[in-house]
């Protein structure tokens, strides 16, 4: 049962994910309801969608398909990862698509749902990149400092063995890889607010082709985006997984804005709330649609 000290740059990779994690949803958050006027409710409803459609119901399923019929990433890796990739779309569109359609009718427009989206990938990064990151921090300062030790020999032996198992991942993790998972969580941020704007696209078309095309589309690139990012390390680095994410999530956003209501590009009768596009990427958002 040992220990090994954490280093520096580790800690300093943990820090600035969770500085990431949650600062930019707080930051983007003040951003849409001070220069896009969007309502906080919209921001509240994308969270509790979030919370509710891919933390409870999709975990259900989980239990039902992952332990009852044995599937794991062990047994059948691709098979896994093609279910695990096809629940998040499923649950997470769907769960999209009726609270714009019917939680958000009375007030659905492009702030709020850009403020929706802001909401479902600013939770999910708080959650998965702000909590877990102050987590693995406080057990790496307590590790440094000597009172993890402690706390271990307060343990029965197999306990503390099972503990010091798990927290091995602090020290054998390369410490540069701390820092990638505050990039992952924008990321995520970025997709969701790009899935958002298409379903609003698509709820906005109505009852046609083009309403039908967009939400398929949408859920189509959720699909690819977490195959990509939950089978692509058996094959590929995880700085190439991270970039590639990276450009498929900016292209869903760039998409998602220069398609206007009818699925078709639009070039210069953008929406006025673009103006404020800058806020965002520091980028004009005229610049992208040409």
């Amino acid at each position: 049962m040992e220990l090994n000290t954490i280093s520096g740059l580790a800690i300093v990779g943990v820090i600035c994910s969770v500085v990431l994690s949650m600062g930019v949803p707080i930051a983007l958050f003040i951003v849409g309801r001070v220069k896009l006027k969007a309502r906080i409710s919209s921001f509240f409803i994308g969270a509790g969608t979030y919370l509710l459609f891919a933390m409870l119901l999709e975990q259900l399923l989980h239990v039902l398909v992952i332990q009852f019929c044995g599937l794991n990433a062990q047994s059948r890796p691709w098979l896994y990862y093609v279910y695990a990739a096809l629940a998040a779309a499923v649950f997470e569109e769907t769960g999209r698509l009726i609270a714009m359609k019917f939680w958000m009718k009375k007030w659905l427009d492009f702030p709020n749902a850009l403020m929706y989206g802001i909401g479902h990938g600013g939770v999910e990064a708080i959650l998965l990149g702000g909590f877990s990151g102050i987590s693995n921090l406080v057990s790496m300062l307590m590790i440094n400092s000597g009172a993890m030790q402690n706390t271990l020999a307060a343990l029965p032996a197999e306990s503390a063995n099972q503990t010091v198992s798990q927290l091995s991942a602090l020290w054998t993790t390369p410490a540069p890889l701390f820092f990638v998972s505050g990039i992952e969580r924008i990321s995520a941020i970025i997709l969701h607010i790009g899935l958002s704007l298409l379903i609003y696209r698509a709820v906005k078309a109505g009852k046609c082709r083009t309403a039908a095309f967009t939400a398929v589309l949408a859920y189509g690139i959720h699909f690819i985006v977490d195959f990509f990012a939950v089978a692509g390390p058996a094959l590929l680095p995880i700085y190439v997984i991270e970039i590639g994410v990276f450009v498929m999530a900016a292209g869903t956003l760039v998409m998602a804005l220069k398609m206007g209501n009818d699925g078709r590009t639009v070039n210069s009768s953008l929406p006025k709330y673009l103006s404020n596009f800058p806020y965002f990427t520091g980028f004009s958002a005229h610049s992208l649609v040409k």
